[in-house]
Formats: structure tokens, C-alpha cells, sequence
């Protein structure tokens, strides 16, 4: 089965991180646009403003020559220039000083309408500098136009300066607000999305572990992990009404036959009394009842699956000793061992207790022991080991036969299925599926595993369990 077991990969982790990156993107193509149209306001009202600015004074030169713009010059010096922050300064044809409220002419202030920008000390600032746009403006002398006098005209930016930075700071602080939002709403949707999928996983995972009637629990919002769980509710339905068909048709042979079996046993017991004992007929007789009572037990085991996979069995459930079921067990098959000169490692906890049936779970434990002894080829050597960790018992019989292929594992546990080398072998394909069958309803689990070489049965089943979970 495939398990997620990086953090990075789930559904819940690339949903956030997918959400935290759309956020971010929209977040800083927002706040771009709105930091360039809000400096671009601001600059194109400063321009604005000292455009104005200068076409007044212009006008007033050209009526009032350059005595009269100096007396503007000064007025509005004195009365304005420190409230809106502007700057003037009228220079001569050599960039002397004439009036203004800046102490001299910038180095860079040489073409006429171009914006400059510098950094300036006047009388506005004290001993602190700031920075500063003006624009500049040739004033030609009527008697003399190649020595003009030269008009300076800006704004100390510094406000302007400090507002783009603030915005900048401001839209870092959203910046990182948002992007711990998206993480946050990314995380909570993540979270959401997460919890169905772990429904639909917890119910796939108990629907392979035997129990066919588990369906995936709905929400009430409908949404399309919902409509999801209700189409793969509905296929589950279907998948189960097929089984139980299958199971109904089997269970029904096997209950059919078993009759008629019997009585031809019967009969066959019968014609043997009477043939003679040396003879080849008796002799084909006693091959034809052991047919038949493989036959019987097929059956028995097939409707005794179907008992238990149907909560039918009279199942004695109260406290067993595993401890002591196991050593009965390995007891139990140690002589057949013997016989093919295998080795049984035995490690069992002593004391361990689980509610079940004992009856039932000696015959799932034997029925793999049975197979490791079977299987293993001679000198052999099997394991079989008992442990309690974490409320779980776990039983692992494992050996270094030839193992099962990658392939095949998952069909072991199907009725009837036998692995191409082991179908000349004595059996009926049904003791892996009747130990499935007792593990499922002990609420337990049992899985194959690789023992390089040989197959490593591990088995789990809960120490406490109420009876009406077993039921």
C-alpha cells in the first residue's frame, strides 16, 4: 500500500504551499501597482505645482521687470516657503545669488526646463539636509540676452522621501501578513481537504483488511471529495453484492455436496467391508474414501469460512493465554518437524493475554505453522516468536522456504488459490483463507512479508477488545 512519508508530498502540504504562492503573487502585483500610481500621483502634484509656480513668476518678471520679481521672490519667501516647503533662488548671469532661500546653485542645474534633483542646505532646514526637485528657468536681460538671469523653482522631496518610504515598509508588513494568512487559510483548507482523505483511507484500509461492509462517512457541504467518497461508496456496494454472490454460490455447492458426499462414503465404507482385503479393488476403495473425505473437508472448510465471515460462529470469546496456546501448538506439530529434520526457534513472551476465542485462534496459528512445515524443505529452520508491544499481540512464524513472489501475496488469502509449486503438494488452498477469516474477526490483521529466504507471517490481534466490536 502506498504511504505518504515526506510531509511535502501530501495533499495538505502542496494545497498550502500553492495557496501561500497565488496569495503572494496577487499580494505583490497589488501592492506594485498601488505603490507606482500613489509616487506617481504624488510627483506629478509636486511637478504641478512648481509648474505653476513658475509661469507666475515668469509673468511677473515680463510686467514687472526684475525688480518687481525679486519683491515677489522675497514675499513669498518669507510667507510661504517655509509652510509648503519651496524653494527659490535667483541667480545672475555667473549663478551669484540674488534672493532665494537656498544658499547656492546646484552643480547640476545648467539646462533650462529640465527637473534636477540634489541635495541643498537653506535657511528652510537649519544645518539638516534634504533632498530636493526644482526645475530651472532662464530670464533674458532686455539689454543684455546672452547673460540672463537664471530662476530656480522646486520642492524639498524629503516628505515625499519618508511617504514612499513608509508606503514601502507598509506594503512589506502586508506583504508578510498576507503571505501568514494564505499560509494560515492554505493550512485550515489543507486541513479540511486532509480529514476526508483520511476518512476515505481509513475506510479503504478496514475495507482490505476484511470488512466489506465499511462505507466512507458523507459531509454535508457536497463538495467533489464528497461526491468522490459517494461514487466509491456506491462501487464498494457493488464489489460487495458481487462477493457475496461468489460466497453465496460456493457456500451454497459446498453445503449441497457435502450430503451426497457423505453417503457415497458410506457406500464406499460399505463395499469395502465386503471386497476382499487383498485385493485391488479394496485398495481402490480405500483411494476412492480418501478422496472423499478430502472432498468433506473442503466443504467443512468452506462453510466454516463462511460461518465465520458471517458472525455465525458460536465464537467462545473470553481471556486466552497465547503464551500458553502457542507452546501448545508448537507442541502439537514438533514431531512433524522431527520428520523432515527442521529446527523450530521458539521465543515467546511468557504470560501474554488477548480476548478471543481459543479454539479459533489454535486453529489460525496451526494452520500457519502447518504451511511453514510444510513448505520449508528439509534441515530447514522455523521461527516462531510471541511478542505484546503497544496493546497489540503479535505472533510471527516465519521460516526460509522458497517464499512467496512479490506478485502473488496478495492472492494467498483467496479461496482456493494455490501457488504454481505447491499444486501437487496435498491440500485444498482454503487454511490461509480460514485464518484470515478468524484473524478478521478477532479484529486483528495478518500480512506476508519477505524473510530473505522464506515467508514471515505476521500476525496482530488487539490484547483488549469489548465483545461487541467482536460481534
Amino acid at each position: 500500500m502506498l504511504t505518504i512519508d515526506k510531509p511535502f508530498k501530501s495533499y495538505a502540504s502542496k494545497l498550502t504551499a500553492l495557496y501561500i504562492i497565488i496569495f503572494s503573487i496577487s499580494t505583490l502585483i497589488i501592492f506594485y501597482f498601488l505603490y507606482i500610481f500613489s509616487t506617481a500621483y504624488m510627483q506629478q502634484q509636486l511637478e504641478d505645482a512648481v509648474n505653476a509656480e513658475i509661469q507666475g513668476l515668469a509673468e511677473h518678471y515680463d510686467k514687472e521687470g526684475i525688480e518687481g520679481l525679486q519683491r515677489v521672490i522675497l514675499f513669498r519667501v518669507e510667507r510661504y516657503g517655509r509652510a509648503d516647503n519651496t524653494i527659490y533662488l535667483l541667480v545672475n548671469h555667473n549663478t551669484t545669488p540674488i534672493v532665494g532661500n537656498i544658499l547656492e546653485w546646484p552643480s547640476n542645474a545648467r539646462e533650462k526646463d529640465k527637473w534636477i534633483e540634489f541635495s541643498l542646505h537653506s535657511d528652510l532646514l537649519g544645518d539638516e539636509s534634504y533632498l530636493a526637485q526644482a526645475k530651472i528657468f532662464k530670464l533674458p536681460k532686455p539689454r543684455d540676452p546672452d547673460r540672463p538671469y537664471g530662476l530656480l523653482v522646486g520642492k524639498i522631496v524629503q516628505p515625499l522621501v519618508d511617504i514612499k518610504q513608509s508606503i514601502q515598509a507598509a506594503i512589506a508588513w502586508g506583504i508578510v501578513v498576507m503571505i501568514l494568512l494564505s499560509a494560515l487559510g492554505g493550512t485550515l483548507l489543507g486541513r479540511k481537504a486532509t480529514k476526508k482523505i483520511a476518512r476515505i483511507n481509513q475506510t479503504t484500509t478496514s475495507i482490505m483488511s476484511g470488512n466489506m461492509s465499511e462505507r466512507v462517512p458523507l459531509s454535508r457541504e457536497a463538495d467533489d471529495l464528497d461526491q468522490v467518497a459517494a461514487n466509491l461508496n456506491l462501487m464498494l456496494d457493488r464489489i460487495e453484492t458481487l462477493m457475496e454472490d461468489i460466497r453465496r454460490v460456493s457456500d451454497n455447492i459446498a453445503h449441497d455436496l457435502r450430503t451426497p458426499l457423505s453417503r457415497l462414503r458410506y457406500k464406499l465404507e460399505e463395499s469395502l467391508k465386503k471386497s476382499d482385503p487383498d485385493s485391488e479393488a479394496a485398495d481402490n476403495l480405500e483411494q476412492s474414501i480418501q478422496e472423499a473425505d478430502s472432498l468433506l473437508a473442503t466443504f467443512n472448510a468452506l462453510l466454516r469460512i463462511a460461518k465465520i465471515e458471517a458472525g455465525q460462529v458460536e465464537a467462545g470469546f473470553c481471556e486466552v493465554e497465547i503464551s500458553a496456546l502457542t507452546k501448545d501448538i508448537v507442541d502439537f506439530y514438533e514431531p512433524l518437524a522431527e520428520e523432515k529434520q527442521q529446527t523450530l526457534e521458539v521465543s515467546l513472551e511468557p504470560g501474554i493475554k488477548a480476548y478471543g476465542d481459543r479454539n479459533l485462534l489454535f486453529q489460525a496459528f496451526a494452520n500457519l505453522l502447518e504451511n511453514a512445515i510444510k513448505y520449508t524443505p528439509e534441515h530447514g529452520r522455523i521461527s516462531i516468536s510471541l511478542r505484546l508491544s503497544d496493546s497489540q499481540v503479535t505472533v510471527i512464524i516465519a521460516d526460509n522456504g522458497p517464499g512467496i513472489p512479490e506478485t502473488e501475496k496478495e492472492g494467498i488469502f483467496v479461496r482456493f488459490y494455490r501457488l504454481d509449486q505447491s499444486r501437487n503438494s496435498p491440500g485444498s488452498g482454503l487454511g490461509l483463507s480460514m485464518t484470515k477469516a478468524i484473524i478478521n474477526l478477532h479484529k486483528g490483521s495478518v500480512e506476508p512479508e519477505d524473510n530473505e529466504p522464506g515467508m514471515r507471517m505476521v500476525v496482530q490481534i488487539p490484547v483488549q477488545a469489548t465483545q461487541n466490536s467482536l460481534s
